[in-house]
């Protein structure tokens, strides 16, 4: 059949693909602007000596059977027979700048469905369907997602990461061979966050072509970047199945995860902002139309000692400093008194709470803040009413002994039974109080997840899904915030579902500049937890200054995790400040643009934001260690409209003090800081500001707005 080509565009980026006789992606990149289907023609690969005799395409599905020999798309068999399929096309359907593609491979009785979106964001979203056409079942082995890039792609960045310490990127070289990130912790997992980017050598914030994709999905994964030996590129995506998890019955089908990436000539900060957008404008869906308001979570604050009288006092003096919602974390069910019992009980404890739940929503609610709390329903405890009636609900391997974490199993709830019983008790506590808000957590990875003696991981992820999805329809005026230990379950598909984020356990400001700037790579600020924690941090107990973890969570969505009424009155003032100052700025933060500055000194962490109309940036300069020269660059801000003035204002600092005589930090301040100034927005993001000199482990805020 002949060659055809189709161009999905946007104004950002392109994608040509070759439909036929099988698909494959001969362009992904900046958009075109005088494309003609005849251009691709030139793309035509020779065939070298020594090789096969044929071109072997990368296609969309990557067949080993086209003389790929590098990491196929797909890998199962019938019982031995049918494992090395071909598919070619068959139908090509699109509606405006989207793709569906079948592909059919008769010998091997199978059907491929593949889904291309090329969204005005820039954002390419891809997936494919596979169904069993004979009656035998096929054994899915693997199943991924294929994307080509350029030969020039030869750095790769990715995130590795523990509980405490998520989001830590690095960095390699690959020039043959592959790069491979595998997860089988049965969630996202703090330790391999399910995204990948490649670009030009040395790419940064601002410089370089960079592809980023991330797989949209909150189980097992793999992803890989891959250099074949002909110097061709690609990155590859998948969900990763347990041995025999995964059979396809006749004609039945099964979906890859959504596979969402971006191409960007901009470096890094133009793939941030392409998924800020589209997260924006397709996947985040908050439950009103309203600020995101400030939260106190009383987990550092009370931990399992639980008083109503002295909770309602602890919202009477959050209220005071500006809290807008009150959450009460874990140990409000019966038996929770400490982290060794009853999980899966979901009854309120009367001991503690004789009067109910209900005196101190209405507490809450009176007091003019949003009520919410904790929930860990995925758990089980072996010190459990539901245990000891139920031991046989646990996500298990028949005839193997479990291992505890965090003192708990995993709830099987793929069970019916489990299910069910979780659906009722969750809808009790939501249905029978004036909840508005919910922090669901899932505190332990998965070992010898089954059923029965087959594997149940996938099955769990997405029993967990259909929980969540069956609560938020019965309860749509609720929000829901997904915590997994932290940061252990952050990704596109799980963000469907939930509205916000606990980026980590982690309230140490110094460790949260990393952890909360490598998120910011796949999500905006509106959707990630930061909270301003104890002067001494409950997880490193480093001691930090109110100044320092103020502006460190003011670029997320911001809250306490303490106890207002044990704070000093210093404290107090601080945590009042900074509710203020988050509230002044937070229609700037969660809809502007997003930028992290390339600066030469590592030890030195900018980034901001600038309103959509640029009339307003805001931009905080983190001191993590003392820097290695004597004088900070200059700070040469981004996003600014060229042609228009600025006055350039010190927002927050922390007391930075003067000593003629030596030590500490300066003698004397640039003159912006000192004396009024204006400038243009050419002259700030080309020439830029000087910077005071800054002690370790401190911060400044700096306002830019047209004048």
């Amino acid at each position: 059949m002949e060659a055809c080509y189709l161009r999905l565009e946007s104004a950002i980026n392109d994608v040509v693909i070759k439909t036929h006789p099988f698909a494959e992606i001969i362009y992904w990149g900046p958009h075109l602007s005088h494309f003609s289907p005849g251009d691709a023609q030139s793309l035509s690969r020779p065939v070298a000596n020594g090789r096969l005799d044929v071109d072997s395409p990368v296609t969309l599905m990557a067949e080993s059977g086209h003389g790929l020999f590098g990491s196929p798309g797909l890998e199962g068999h019938r019982d031995g027979l049918d494992g090395s399929p071909i598919f070619t096309t068959v139908n090509v359907q699109r509606t405006g700048q989207s793709l569906t593609l079948t592909s059919e491979d008769e010998v091997a009785g199978l059907r491929l469905t593949s889904e291309i979106i090329l969204d005005a964001c820039g954002v390419l979203q891809v997936r494919h369907g596979l169904t069993n056409l004979f009656t035998t079942a096929w054994q899915v082995n693997r199943f991924a997602v294929t994307l080509p890039v350029a030969e020039y792609a030869r750095d790769v960045m990715a995130f590795h990461g523990r509980w405490i310490r998520e989001f830590q990127p690095h960095r390699v070289r690959l020039e043959h061979d592959s790069f491979v990130i595998e997860n089988r912790r049965g969630r996202t997992s703090h330790e391999h966050f399910p995204a990948l980017m490649t670009g030009t050598p040395g790419f940064s914030e601002s410089q370089g072509s960079v592809w980023g994709a991330h797989l949209g999905w909150s189980g097992n994964h793999r992803l890989r970047a891959e250099v074949k030996t002909d110097g061709r590129r690609y990155l590859q995506a998948e969900a990763l199945y347990l041995p025999g998890e995964m059979a396809l019955a006749e004609d039945e089908t099964l979906w890859t995860p959504w596979l969402y990436a971006s191409h960007s000539s901009r470096g890094l900060n133009g793939m941030s902002q392409q998924f800020h957008q589209f997260l924006r404008s397709n996947i985040i869906k908050f439950v009103q139309d309203k600020p995101r308001p400030v939260h106190l979570n009383t987990w550092e604050g009370i931990y399992f000692d639980h008083d109503p009288a002295y909770i309602m006092k602890m919202a009477e003096e959050a209220k005071a400093l500006g809290v807008e919602r009150f959450i009460i974390d874990d140990g409000w069910f019966k038996g929770r008194n400490d982290d060794f019992a009853a999980l899966g009980d979901w009854y309120l404890d009367e001991g503690k709470y004789p009067q109910g739940l209900q005196p101190v929503i209405e507490h809450v609610k009176g007091l003019g803040m949003e009520f919410g709390i904790w929930v860990e329903p995925e758990m089980i405890s072996p010190n459990s009413d539901l245990y000891r009636a139920h031991p046989d609900w646990v996500l298990a391997l028949d005839d193997y002994s479990q291992i505890l974490g965090r003192h708990q199993l995993v709830l099987n709830i793929t069970l019916p039974e489990a299910f069910d019983y979780l659906l009722e008790r969750m809808s009790w506590l939501l249905g029978e109080h004036n909840i508005d808000y919910v922090k669901w957590d899932m505190n332990r990875e998965l070992v010898q997840p089954g059923h029965g003696r087959r594997a149940a991981a996938d099955a769990q992820t997405r029993a967990f899904y259909r929980l969540l999805d069956t609560l938020r329809s019965r309860f749509p005026h609720i929000e829901f915030e997904s915590c997994s230990a932290g940061g252990g379950r952050i990704d596109y598909e799980v963000l469907t579902r939930c509205h916000r984020f606990w980026a980590s356990d982690n309230n140490d400001a110094l460790e949260r500049n990393i952890i909360q700037r490598g998120m910011s790579y796949f999500f905006p600020p509106e959707v990630m937890g930061a909270h301003i924690g104890n002067h001494q941090c409950h997880a490193t107990y480093r001691q930090h200054s109110i100044e320092f973890r103020g502006l460190t969570a003011l670029f997320g969505h911001l809250g306490l995790e303490l106890d207002p009424v044990n704070a000093d009155a210093k404290e107090r003032e601080g945590y009042r400040h900074y509710a203020a100052l988050y509230k002044q700025w937070r229609e700037v933060i969660h809809t502007g643009t997003q930028w992290r500055i390339d600066m030469p000194d590592a030890t030195t962490l900018v980034q901001g934001i600038v309103s959509q109309d640029k009339r307003q940036g805001l931009f905080t300069v983190s001191q993590l260690a003392m820097p290695d020269y004597t004088l900070l660059a200059p700070l040469r801000v981004a996003g600014l409209d060229a042609g228009a003035r600025y006055r350039i204002t010190l927002l927050d600092h922390p007391n930075i003090l003067i000593t003629d005589e030596g030590g500490h930090t300066m003698r004397q301040l640039p003159a912006w800081m000192t004396t009024p100034h204006i400038a243009s927005g050419e002259w700030l993001m080309q020439a830029g500001i000087s910077l005071p000199v800054l002690d370790p482990e401190s911060a400044i805020l700096i306002g830019f707005e047209r004048v």
